[in-house]
């Protein structure tokens, strides 16, 4: 681990848990949920200082195609048994062959995890046949690539060793993706393993929050994980998970980065690069409490509409 990590680790308890002036970042970047309902809000992200994003495809978002402000990030979701030739591979090549800026690609989504909870449920010889056939090539021309993103979980850790073991020296990833939904100190604790695990690889975190809490410790968490990530230098790229409204939020309405008015919350404004709005969250139905099992159902599926 470099020392830098340890330093950071190391101030943790001094952090100040909420940040009253604007604090921008080029390491920040936006996890895009579109909205069907609510298209007008894909405009909100792109007043700020983001950086980045990605969707959870290979093909860029329809909104962002023409922003040169936030350089899309395709990721290869998952892989099945019947898949056959490289769409992935072929996908992004054309984009870098037609002038698109395509500097890095993130490997699949939780494969550790069950489709029901947003994972892609991949047997570690699949993934990493598929690794080599459409993301390994990818090198060539001058991409950098993201390891599997496994989930905060022991099964992740577990899976990714063996993801490796399986590849036998052919999976070359060049930066670490990190999914982290919990406390700041579970968080703080996880990347540091992550760090000392993978010293020679950078760190992504392209999903975390703290759901359902409420809204004190919701910003408590933002704040001192926000601080913590901009100041560990092997820690080059994050993304909230958040950019919806809090009414159709599947972590709860406290951590979603609007309102249901789709007006930006305390921490979509500080994400963004702001100050505080004071603009209170609420649930479904004009709940400010967490949306339980609704939130569940919501998961599963926004993540069925990803798969298709």
């Amino acid at each position: 681990m470099r020392s830098t990590t340890f330093s950071a680790v190391a101030g943790l308890a001094i952090l100040a848990p909420f940040t009253a002036a604007q604090s921008t970042s080029p390491k920040r970047g936006l996890c895009y949920v579109p909205s069907d309902k609510y298209p007008q809000d894909d405009s909100i992200w792109t007043q700020g200082d983001l950086t980045w994003y990605y969707n959870y495809k290979a093909q860029p978002s329809d909104a962002y195609k023409n922003n040169k402000n936030l350089q899309f990030v395709p990721m290869l979701w998952g892989a099945s048994d019947s898949d056959t030739g490289t769409p992935f591979y072929d996908s992004v090549k054309s984009q870098i062959d037609g002038g698109a800026n395509i500097s890095y690609v993130l490997g699949f989504n939780e494969p550790d995890g069950s489709h029901s909870t947003g994972g892609s449920a991949l047997p570690v010889d699949l993934a990493a046949a598929r690794w080599k056939a459409e993301i390994e090539p990818l090198k060539k021309l001058g991409v950098k690539l993201g390891a599997p993103a496994v989930t905060g979980a022991a099964s992740g850790w577990a899976w990714l060793q063996n993801f490796f073991t399986e590849c036998n020296g052919g999976c070359t990833p060049d930066f670490i993706p990190v999914h982290w939904y919990g406390n700041f100190e579970g968080m703080a604790s996880h990347i540091g393993q992550v760090m000392a695990t993978y010293p020679n690889m950078t760190v992504w975190v392209t999903e975390y929050g703290f759901p359902n809490q409420d809204l004190k410790a919701t910003q408590e968490f933002y704040n001192m994980s926000k601080n913590a990530m901009d100041g560990w230098d092997n820690l080059t790229h994050y993304s909230y998970f958040g950019a919806f409204r809090s009414d159709v939020s599947n972590v709860g309405p406290n951590a979603a980065m609007l309102t249901q008015d789709g007006k930006l919350t305390d921490i979509g404004s500080w994400y963004m690069g702001g100050f505080s709005t004071n603009n209170v969250p609420k649930g479904l139905g004009g709940r400010t409490e967490t949306i339980g099992m609704l939130g569940a159902i919501g998961l599963a599926l926004f993540w069925a509409c990803v798969q298709l």
